[in-house]
């Protein structure tokens, strides 16, 4: 059988992709490697929300519900996006892991772990929560102490009162330092100062830039939006919470890693018992190579 159409993922993307096939009269498919719905947010760490209203939020064709906190929490996600499917009776086929796409003289095989699957078209949404990434620092292998990507991190119960190394400027850096500081000694490493958004812009007012920012080069002006850059942190109510305890304070980043911990540009040494890299991801595209 060959499909019209495969959707590789079962996230938010594929799920929107799918709202609009389910209007054609095509034959479509999604695999999803997850064996329940929910995406990357099955995986996320437990007290991560939204950073925008549910209304700018929502998938196509039905909005999230309104929560009794000023933003969505991750497990209200997963309930919506469970829904969601459930609503819509897409055609997911899961645990179903993609090794590799072959390009056929006519269509694409999918190599699985269920099996071959051909289409006439491959609509690629893995997204980037599978491929984490990690500077390649100096001494990194040797370190002794526990190293794990903010993707596997979950809730700072384990790191109660250690010393712990958080690196990476972003959001996901701030915000596991928010929680993080609360139970241990924390240090938090950046490649360069952390710029914040202001408090009172969130997702609604990034949606509204970046809307404006399209339309004004659509029509060949420029438009500036250096100040609500997507990279900007969001003060989300933790990272506020950690700006007045004074614990949102970023040094410039190691030099290199040793045994026991980091040495700093100046030469000074210091142990760590952890690290906890908030250093991003890429496009999890490897089953094209």
């Amino acid at each position: 059988m060959v499909y019209d159409l495969i959707i590789i993922g079962g996230g938010q993307s594929a799920l929107a992709c799918a709202y609009f096939l389910r209007r054609a009269e095509l034959n479509y498919l999604l695999l999803d490697d997850q064996e329940e719905p929910g995406g990357a947010w099955l995986h996320s760490w437990n007290s991560l929300t939204l950073f925008s209203p549910s209304e700018y939020s929502s998938l196509p064709g039905w909005l999230m519900p309104k929560s009794g906190n000023k933003f969505l929490t991750r497990n209200e996600v997963i309930s919506y996006l469970q829904q969601y499917e459930e609503r819509y009776h897409f055609p997911i086929k899961r645990p179903v892991h993609v090794h590799q796409v072959i390009r056929e003289e006519d269509n694409f095989m999918l190599q699985t772990d269920a099996g071959n699957y051909r289409a006439k078209t491959i609509i690629s949404a893995t997204g980037t929560w599978q491929k984490t990434f990690v500077p390649a620092v100096a001494g990194k292998d040797t370190y002794k102490g526990l190293q794990l990507h903010s993707a596997a991190y979950k809730e700072p119960k384990p790191f109660a009162g250690k010393k712990v190394l958080i690196v990476g400027e972003g959001n996901s850096g701030a915000q596991i330092l928010a929680e993080v500081s609360q139970v241990a000694h924390t240090t938090w490493a950046t490649r360069k100062e952390p710029a914040y958004l202001p408090d009172d812009v969130d997702g609604r007012v990034l949606f509204d830039v970046a809307s404006a920012k399209y339309y004004a080069e659509k029509e060949g002006k420029t438009f500036n939006s250096e100040n609500f850059s997507l990279g900007n942190i969001v003060m989300v109510p933790p990272v506020k919470a950690a700006r007045e305890r004074k614990v949102l304070q970023a040094v410039r980043t190691f030099k290199m890693l040793d045994e026991g911990g980091a040495v700093w540009p100046d030469g000074n040494r210091e142990d760590f018992d952890a690290i906890i890299w908030c250093t991003g991801f890429r496009f999890a595209l490897d089953l094209f190579s």
